[in-house]
């Protein structure tokens, strides 16, 4: 993770709407102080590293960082279409946790680094440790922790009503 030099904000992004809120916060605060975006998409293969498993083979890891590279591909695309975030992006793809890998990026103490803080329950945080508490808890930087954006709580609603197969009255979706 090379440093291009001057200050950069640092941003974790995985596609899901939290965190693209925090990419456009992120572009917001590197526009205010002049600074660089970088967008971070931490990856690991699924079922876990291959020495743990009985390796798959490096085809396997390569078609998964392809496909981490398209994801944060597609995330800027879709949250800043074709004229970009209005300041110089650099992406970065790196195989681990999102939580060291974000602190590893964000590894200056005049960096700024942004992360979507979703509203979690205890079995979420029991399942799933936060992304945000644990950058919070290691950064050498400040974190700037961006609460989701007020659709999720529509989007959340509708999918529970999907789920328990409950009607739907789109006109409650205007309000």
């Amino acid at each position: 993770m090379e440093r291009s030099g001057g200050r950069r904000v640092v941003v974790g992004v995985s596609g899901t709407l939290g965190s693209l809120t925090a990419l456009h916060r992120a572009a917001a605060e590197a526009r205010r102080a002049d600074a660089e975006l970088w967008a971070v998409l931490a990856w690991a293969p699924p079922g876990g590293e291959p020495s743990r498993r009985g390796s798959s083979g490096p085809s396997l890891l390569d078609e998964c960082r392809w496909a981490a590279v398209e994801r944060l591909l597609q995330a800027t695309r879709t949250a800043f279409g074709d004229a970009g975030p209005g300041v110089p992006m650099e992406g970065l793809v790196v195989r681990g946790t999102p939580g060291a890998v974000l602190t590893g990026a964000a590894n200056s103490p005049e960096d700024l680094l942004v992360v979507g803080a979703g509203v979690r329950g205890r079995l979420r945080r029991a399942l799933r440790p936060s992304v945000a508490r644990y950058c919070l808890a290691h950064a050498s930087c400040p974190v700037l922790a961006v609460p989701p954006s007020p659709l999720q709580d529509g989007i959340d609603a509708v999918k529970r009503r999907i789920a328990w197969h409950m009607p739907l009255d789109t006109r409650e979706l205007a309000d």
